[in-house]
């Protein structure tokens, strides 16, 4: 169960406005901690299926090393220029890895409709073409935060700006 967002309400997106700023945007910031406990954030390809962030992850690489530690993940989704045109969202929870690793293709029903999205998505595919270097990761928050200062109406720029 997603835990309910307290703060900012005024801003947040509706579900549906959420569904479908994650189902079109291109790239997230994954968060995770370090062996030695430092944040690590990088950004990476995604897809949003089923109530869940699917993330298409090299194993090689200091993020897959991090979560085979540490599960836990923030992942920030969020578009914007100006200030009044800023939003987003922060979606927080624990990582689970799906498939073989790293990916082949073998036959993976819960992954069929996600490599479909992500081929269609990034590639202009149907089918996804695997590296054997890349492996998947759902994320399925336990928490969500969100923001559209598109709501606030006529803009009121930041302190600094002003």
């Amino acid at each position: 169960m997603t835990a309910a967002q307290r703060r900012g309400r005024k801003l947040m997106m509706t579900p549906g406005e959420l569904e479908e700023f994650l189902a079109t945007e291109r790239v997230c910031r994954v968060a995770t901690v370090s062996a030695d406990g430092s944040p690590h954030v990088s950004p990476l390809w995604f897809v949003w299926h089923g109530g869940s962030l699917w993330l298409y992850s090299l194993t090689r690489s200091r993020r897959w090393a991090g979560l085979r530690r540490d599960a836990r993940l923030a992942v920030v989704v969020d578009a914007g220029r100006e200030y009044d045109e800023l939003r987003g969202a922060e979606l927080t929870g624990t990582a689970a890895f799906v498939g073989e690793v790293p990916r082949t293709g073998q036959p993976h029903a819960a992954l069929e409709p996600v490599e479909r999205l992500f081929a269609r998505k990034y590639f202009g595919l149907g089918t996804l073409p695997h590296d054997g270097r890349h492996a998947w990761l759902r994320l399925t928050p336990d928490a969500v935060t969100s923001w559209d200062f598109r709501k606030l109406g006529s803009p009121t720029p930041p302190p600094a700006a002003r």
